[in-house]
Parts: C-alpha cells; sequence; structure tokens
C-alpha cells in the first residue's frame, strides 16, 4: 500500500522548504520521516532496488513526533528542527542501530554512545533516519572490491542507470540524490564524498581535516579522515555543515580557532556574485582522464562559460608543480594498521574481533558471505611493522604534507593570487585530501547517455565558506541538476 501524504513531499523540497512547510503546519517531521520510510521501501528495496541504505532507525518516527511536540510548545531549535539525516555505517550511534563499516564481523556492533558529530546532529534537533551502505572498510578490504560494495549490505547501485557509483561513502550520496533522505553524512580519505557526489548528481563538502570532529567514527587514517554532507542543493549542504563542525576536547584536530563556530557558511548566499572572484582551471590531469567516461569537455567548458559570464575571473590552465609526483600510499597503510587495531581493541569483549588479524580470520571462517573480493588489503596492512614509528612512515609523512601544501595547493592559489581551483570531475582528491584542504563538488550536467558529471572547487585549510559561495554561486546560475527518474 502506497500512503497518499502530501502532494509537495513528493517534489525535492530543500531544508528549508521542509522547515516553511512544518512552521505553517503544512507538514509535520513525523509525516516527513514516514514518507521518507515510505520512499525508502519503493526504492531502496523494491523497484530499482538501489541498495544504499543498511537499516532504519526503528525509533526514527518517535524521534520525530516528540520534535513535532517540542516545535508546537517552544518552537523550533534551528533550520535541522525535525529535518531527516543518514549517516555512513562507519558513523557510531548510541541507539537501536549498528556501526559495522559494512563489515559482516561488527553486523551486531552497537555503539556506547555517539559519534561527536551524531551528538550536534542530535543536538540540532535532527531526526537520525538510518545507516548507509558503502564501500567494505572504506575500500580497505580488497584492490578489486567494487565501489559501493560491502559484504554486509552488498551492492549500491546507480540511480541514473547502469553507471559507476563512486565510494566509498556510495549509499549516503545515493540516498540523497534518490530522495529517501534531506541530507546524509559521508566520510573521506581520498575522494570517498567528492567521488560519490559527483557520480550520483549531489553536492559533497569534504571539509579541511579537524573542522569536524573524527571521534566516534570507525578510522582510515589519521590525517586524512574527516566527515561530510550530501544534500541536493549546496545551500542544505551548507546547513548541515555548519551543524557538524566545531571544537571537540577530545579530537586535537578539532583545536584550531578556525573550527570554533558559528561559521555562517550561508552567510550571502541571497546575494551570490562572482564579481572579483579568481578562479585557477586545472586542465592537467592524467590523458587517460581526459579519454574516459568520467570526463566531457562540452560540460567542462561549459562550467567555465557560466562561472565568467556570472563575473568570475577565469585563469587557464593553472599548473599544480606537485600534482603528478607518486604520493606514498603507504602514510595509508601505517596509519590504518595503527587505527583500526586500536578501534578493534576497543570493542566489548562479546564481539568476535579485537584486531586486523582477528578480523582476517573471521573473514577465512564465513569466506562465502565474507570475500566475495577477497582481503588482500587487509593481508598486508597486518604485514606492517612498527606502523607509528618507522622512518619510512615519518619522512613519507612529511614529503606528501609538504608537496601537498608548500609546493602544491598553496603554490599556486599565491602565484595567481586565487579564491579558489576548479578542477573536472573530481581529479584533486588525492592532493586536497593529503594537503587536508577543503573541496565541494557540485553538478555540472549529464552525457548523452544520462551519465552524471560533476566538477569539484578546492582551497587551502578552512577556505569552506568562499568555495560555499563560489558553488553556490555556480548553481544558481546553471541550474543543473535533474532528479533521477524512476519507472
Amino acid at each position: 500500500m502506497t500512503i497518499p501524504f502530501n502532494e509537495i513531499l513528493k517534489e525535492e523540497l530543500t531544508i528549508s522548504g521542509m522547515q516553511t512547510a512544518m512552521e505553517n503546519g503544512t507538514i509535520t517531521s513525523r509525516e516527513l520521516t514516514m514518507f521518507y520510510l515510505q520512499q525508502i521501501e519503493a526504492f531502496d528495496k523494491n523497484g530499482p532496488a538501489l541498495n544504499a541504505v543498511l537499516e532504519v532507525n526503528p525509533d526514527a518516527i518517535f524521534i520525530a513526533e516528540a520534535l513535532d511536540d517540542e516545535r508546537t510548545r517552544q518552537g523550533a531549535r534551528g533550520p535541522l528542527h525535525g529535518i531527516p539525516v543518514m549517516l555512513k555505517d562507519n558513523i557510531e550511534t548510541a541507539d537501536r542501530m549498528h556501526t559495522s563499516a559494512g563489515t559482516l564481523a561488527l553486523e551486531k556492533h552497537t555503539a556506547s554512545r555517539d559519534a561527536f558529530l551524531v551528538k550536534r546532529l542530535r543536538e540540532a534537533g535532527a531526526v537520525i533516519l538510518a545507516k548507509t551502505n558503502m564501500t567494505e572498510l572504506s575500500n580497505g578490504m580488497s584492490t578489486t572490491m567494487e565501489a559501493g560494495y560491502s559484504a554486509r549490505g552488498g551492492q549500491v547501485l546507480n540511480p541514473y542507470g547502469k553507471f559507476f557509483t563512486g565510494g566509498s561513502s556510495t549509499g549516503s550520496a545515493v540516498s540523497v540524490s534518490a530522495n529517501m533522505t534531506a541530507a546524509a553524512i559521508g566520510t573521506e580519505t581520498d575522494g570517498s564524498i567528492v567521488s560519490p557526489a559527483v557520480h550520483n548528481s549531489v553536492v559533497g563538502i569534504k571539509p579541511t581535516v579537524g573542522l569536524i570532529s573524527r571521534r566516534g567514527i570507525i578510522p582510515f587514517t589519521y590525517s586524512q579522515d574527516t566527515a561530510g554532507p550530501f544534500a541536493r542543493n549546496v545551500t542544505d549542504a551548507a546547513l548541515v555543515l555548519e551543524v557538524l563542525s566545531g571544537t571537540d576536547q577530545n579530537d586535537p584536530a578539532t583545536s584550531k580557532e578556525s573550527v570554533k563556530g558559528p561559521h555562517g557558511y550561508t552567510d550571502g548566499l541571497d546575494n551570490p556574485g562572482l564579481e572579483g572572484i579568481r578562479i585557477g582551471v586545472f586542465r592537467g590531469a592524467a590523458a587517460t582522464f581526459y579519454e574516459s567516461e568520467e570526463y566531457d569537455d562540452l560540460l567542462f567548458q561549459g562550467v567555465i562559460d557560466t562561472l565568467s559570464k556570472g563575473g568570475a575571473d577565469l585563469i587557464e590552465n593553472v599548473e599544480i608543480p606537485s600534482f603528478h609526483r607518486d604520493w606514498h600510499t603507504e602514510i595509508g597503510r601505517h596509519e590504518l594498521k595503527h587505527s583500526l587495531d586500536n578501534y578493534f581493541s576497543k570493542l566489548p569483549s562479546h564481539m568476535p574481533v579485537h584486531s586486523i588479524r582477528e578480523l582476517i580470520a573471521y573473514n577465512m571462517n564465513h569466506e562465502a558471505s565474507a570475500l566475495k573480493y577477497g582481503q588482500d588489503n587487509l593481508l598486508t596492512i597486518e604485514k606492517t611493522q612498527n606502523p607509528l614509528n618507522s622512518a619510512e612512515y615519518i619522512q613519507a609523512k612529511l614529503e606528501d604534507l609538504y608537496f601537498a601544501r608548500d609546493q602544491g595547493i598553496d603554490l599556486v592559489l599565491k602565484q595567481h593570487d586565487l579564491d579558489a581551483l576548479l578542477f573536472p570531475s573530481y581529479v584533486n582528491s588525492t592532493i586536497s585530501a593529503k594537503a587536508g584542504y577543503p573541496s565541494i563538488a557540485v553538478p555540472a550536467g549529464y552525457r548523452e547517455n544520462g551519465r552524471p558529471f560533476g566538477v569539484s572547487f578546492a582551497g587551502t585549510a578552512f577556505s569552506e565558506k568562499k568555495l560555499i559561495q563560489i558553488a553556490y554561486a555556480y548553481e544558481q546560475a546553471g541550474r543543473i541538476r535533474k532528479p533521477p527518474q524512476f519507472k
């Protein structure tokens, strides 16, 4: 049975539109939550069977009802009051849902406390609606694993057709794109927010490392991990980012003055001019990229033309000296060995694994269901000795940081007096990740076969507000995004 909800819910409402409708009594948070649950049933579990949602929060409707009551009695807490939000399955919640990073070994794991960012969402009045599927262990399992696949949840599908989904925060991006939630949270080490945002035609913000606390997230690296929001438009993503960011006394990365809010990420978006904004256009990716399905020259040129017509000063063909260097992949191996063993060691005694070695053994004992793509990554990581106390690791970390910042992004920004850099798709993901710097991916059109195309705006540390202003101005001028169409 399809429940006949208010017709306005069938539209892709913005968060502010939802707030207006709840304020004037057109809808309630309860109805909004029930509508999204119906969307999950229709598009994720049936119909196109997108497989983006791992499990729903059984208390979501009760939470929404309490927030409706609070709104009636004393008003809304803020822009996220009563708004349903989904979380990637590596983000801990102290409720009835599990936190497994897509692994079978942790499918019964219930966290004892909320991640810091979840605490911020609850305080802002958000309804935690569901956990989303992801590439297992944030792509730490196997070199051959498909993006968006986990042993616990299976394969996430692209709502636009038989196209690449991106990874590893795939379920979060798809849930937003297919209008199964108002917004969702993903995490990124290298490309895991911007990639699925581009491939599923949504907005994804990968913030500066430290803007959002890492506490309560199943880790990959110490240097590069960060959470970030997905939404269907820049304003909604900015509203969620404002709530997520803030100082956490238990995460040293958040101790900088720039982390303290409020940041006013949506300030000035009512007048989205680009006059005086200088943007460097990067065209120096590998030749294979320009020959692939990832790139479309007409669509990329269309973004440049739109920005130029909006008043921006475009500096063509800027070069980043370190862009093509051989980045040190061993940093991820060393930090994952240390961080994941640390995380597993603190799991309750009844859990089946408490180290990477035990996880490998568990997977071997459940090979038919756990090892569709093998676990060669885990086997390599397990062999790493003295993960944070080797000359190899220390030197690699220093070199990557220097070449990503001093001889990379900061250098080109200063050379040309730029406010931001423009990249096709998400080709900047590695250099931005190594620097710990922000980027925002936005929809930029569709190829003839319907495959989404997107671009990324990137900048220096804590330049999120400027990047949001640029992305918003482009979004308003281009009006590019089209929702996926299901039969």
